[in-house]
């Protein structure tokens, strides 16, 4: 059984922000001036949507209780927490019964508005505040939060090679990949994400930007690949066998056979076996 909990989620984050996360870029020249850009196209991006993140938050307000804006606890590149900001779509204190547990396809919890904002990903515009303060890029791996990370690693060893770069509001497993629903499904994204990680360039993020707009619109991932040359998913297995550096690398993503027993915890429903209650980063915490 793996679960997070109070009891292990700072020795965790503690080996990460341990852990050697250098990272040798396809495009060297490119790691200088991505922040940049990032705060550049942030904060264009912020001014244009403006609009649209008045609308929401008008909406949120006059159809249901509670603050128009949650946060929540994140890590970040090299294994930094930081506090990530999104539109909430969730009735107010929905876990005050039953504590902090994951979202689900059609769950209740969600508000009228909350699905319309989920649908279109309008409720991760705030983010762009997250890019502007440094804590997050454009394009990158999704952020997970410290106690559920600290037990992935447990399972699937190479997720430490995530951190090597910062989160993203979009990346290549977001843009192609449904919520995760199992141990398969997370390790798929992890080896999505290192794929990334050592190809980082400014072509690719630019790819990824570009297949983020039809994504918005729930189209299918094949005007991507075909469009754009966004490499699918099989593509991005066949790095295992491709290309041997890399795929040790890729190796270190397969589940351990023999995890050691994470302690208890308070997180409500918890991955058994094989299996994690639907969408790990989609949790949103009562009250906040």
């Amino acid at each position: 059984m793996l679960e997070a909990g109070p009891s292990n989620p700072r020795a965790g984050v503690r080996a990460m922000e341990a852990a050697e996360l250098d990272v040798i870029l396809s495009d060297p020249g490119y790691a200088s001036v991505k922040a940049a850009l990032d705060l550049v196209l942030a904060g264009i991006l912020l001014i244009l949507t403006s609009p649209l993140l008045l609308a929401a938050a008008i909406l949120v307000k006059l159809t249901s209780r509670g603050p128009v804006i949650y946060s929540q606890k994140r890590l970040g590149q090299a294994g930094r927490i930081f506090t990530i900001y999104k539109i909430r779509s969730m009735a107010r204190d929905c876990e005050k019964h039953t504590g902090p547990r994951w979202s689900t396809p059609r769950d209740p919890r969600v508000t009228p508005v909350g699905k319309l904002l989920r649908s279109t990903h309008l409720d991760e515009l705030p983010q762009l505040w997250n890019v502007l303060r440094g804590d997050m890029s454009l394009v990158g791996p999704r952020p997970e939060r410290p106690e559920i990370a600290a037990q992935l690693v447990k399972v699937l060893p190479g997720y430490l090679e995530r951190l090597k770069v910062r989160p993203g509001l979009t990346g290549l497993a977001q843009v192609q990949l449904p919520p995760d629903t199992d141990i398969e499904s997370v390790r798929l994204k992890l080896i999505h994400d290192l794929y990334y990680v050592e190809r980082l360039s400014f072509w690719f993020d630019f790819q990824l930007l570009l297949a983020t707009v039809p994504r918005m619109f729930n189209a299918p991932f094949a005007f991507a690949r075909i469009f754009l040359g966004i490499p699918g998913r099989e593509q991005v297995e066949l790095l295992r066998a491709a290309d041997p550096p890399r795929s040790a690398m890729i190796a270190a993503c397969e589940p351990d056979p023999y995890p050691e027993p994470p302690a208890p915890c308070e997180l409500g429903p918890s991955l058994k076996g094989s299996e994690i209650t639907p969408t790990l980063a989609d949790v949103e915490v009562a009250g906040i």
